[in-house]
């Protein structure tokens, strides 16, 4: 990334990139205290480290676009603009929650704002991501899907379908890998056999990869492509970024090196942002009211949701079961 385009962005642009990572930081630091206390049903997968992919993503999108996530998808909703009080109450497991309390982390969708739900199952936001691309195209709409996946998904068959497919039918999908470097407990490296930037190729879908933990990489990267994608059909955007957390929250890690972990903070995307705004002349006044608003946002959606009720039981049983007369 040269100074030319990191100068080009503006202070107003870096700004909103800095708020909307700070903001998938404060909110996953905040979940995370709450699954301590015992208020967050099951488990969650924080993204701490990666929030640059998600918000540089997003930058390029409209309204119209729609994306499918990964089980590690509070970024990705939260970008693309998930109301925070419907948010918590869902993770929560509140009748008042986006999915009324059912779906939890894991599962959290939003329709009216293009985010297709994350999964559980590993890959398998690829093919919803592919389906609403063929949506697109059928009803000529001037949008795009795009599919996040980590590289722990480079071994499922789901996404060499997927990607031929897309190319096949030269859909307008954007395929976006956020490369880690782990497979649950295990580095990648141990578990796949080839490079995605040497499997894309072979489909001839076009690859551009990206430093992941670079919010100004990203969204540069991501306006070039989400354009190419639009125009001509889908493309494959790789970025490289870091998982500061564990696998899941709890995760003591005791499978990474410790140096490893003690170099993390040197990649942190928010770090990295708030060097550019620094460069801009951006006053630490400006950014701690920045924080201060965010918290407050936070903990006015966390009360709203504590406030909340449970599911009603008969009512999600309607929903997942068809009554039959046996008689």
């Amino acid at each position: 990334m040269t100074s030319s385009h990191r100068a080009a962005l503006g202070e107003n642009q870096m700004l909103k990139l800095y708020a909307d990572m700070l903001l998938i930081r404060r909110v996953e630091e905040r979940l995370g205290r709450l699954f301590a206390d015992g208020e967050v049903p099951g488990f969650i997968h924080l993204s701490i480290g990666q929030e640059a992919v998600p918000v540089g993503v997003m930058s390029a999108l409209t309204a119209d676009d729609t994306i499918a996530s990964t089980h590690r998808g509070h970024g990705h909703a939260i970008a693309k603009g998930m109301p925070l009080d419907g948010f918590f109450a869902e993770l929560l497991g509140c009748e008042q929650g986006l999915c009324r309390g059912r779906g939890g982390s894991m599962h959290v969708a939003d329709l009216s704002i293009g985010m297709l739900g994350a999964n559980g199952i590993v890959g398998a936001g690829l093919s919803i991501a592919l389906g609403s691309a063929l949506a697109h195209q059928r009803l000529r709409r001037n949008a795009i899907a795009v599919a996040f996946f980590g590289d722990g998904a480079l071994g499922e068959g789901l996404l060499h379908e997927c990607l031929n497919l897309a190319s096949l039918w030269r859909l307008p999908l954007l395929f976006v890998c956020e490369n880690n470097g782990w497979s649950e407990f295990s580095p990648s490296a141990g578990q796949i056999t080839f490079r995605l930037a040497d499997l894309v190729p072979a489909y001839g879908i076009p690859y551009v990869a990206s430093d992941g933990n670079d919010v100004v990489a990203v969204s540069t990267k991501a306006a070039d492509i989400v354009a190419h994608v639009r125009r001509e059909g889908p493309a494959v955007l790789e970025c490289f970024t870091t998982r500061m957390r564990g696998h899941y929250e709890g995760d003591a890690q005791k499978y990474r090196d410790p140096a490893e972990l003690e170099a993390l903070a040197a990649r942190d995307p928010i770090r990295i942002a708030k060097e550019y705004l620094r460069r801009l002349d951006v006053g630490e006044e400006r950014l701690q009211d920045l924080l201060t608003d965010i918290d407050c946002r936070i903990e006015a959606a966390v009360a709203a949701a504590r406030a909340g009720s449970a599911p009603d039981f008969e009512t999600a049983k309607a929903d997942t079961y068809t009554p039959v007369d046996l008689h």
